[in-house]
């Protein structure tokens, strides 16, 4: 089991035990700052007024960028550990993604 896997699953974990169980892609503003409030305490008090502000959902948190971090007052190292967090959260989106299309090719036999 790699780290990356490992993280990946305890995101997994987290959501479920904060109640949120549907995909980052559904997630409302106010999921996204329990998110940022779980793994980001320390960047909170930054991103919580431009996450309001901005509307930032979880379909606008998958398609962050250094760039849009930057802008919002996220130090550098910071930014990196946010992204990896969201890229993480890219490749759960995207296997769920894949598991419906499986699925719905399945109840197609």
């Amino acid at each position: 089991e790699t780290v990356s896997s490992s993280r990946v699953k305890e995101k997994d974990t987290c959501c479920r035990v904060m109640g949120l169980s549907k995909r980052v892609s559904f997630w409302s503003v106010e999921e996204v700052l329990d998110w940022v409030q779980e793994y980001y305490p320390a960047q909170l008090n930054t991103l919580h007024t431009a996450f309001i502000k901005h509307s930032i959902t979880g379909r606008a948190l998958l398609r962050m960028k250094e760039h849009h971090l930057e802008r919002l007052g996220v130090e550098s190292k910071e930014q990196q550990e946010i992204l990896q967090d969201v890229l993480l959260l890219r490749v759960q989106e995207e296997l769920e993604n894949l598991n419906d299309i499986y699925a719905g090719e399945a109840s197609d036999f």
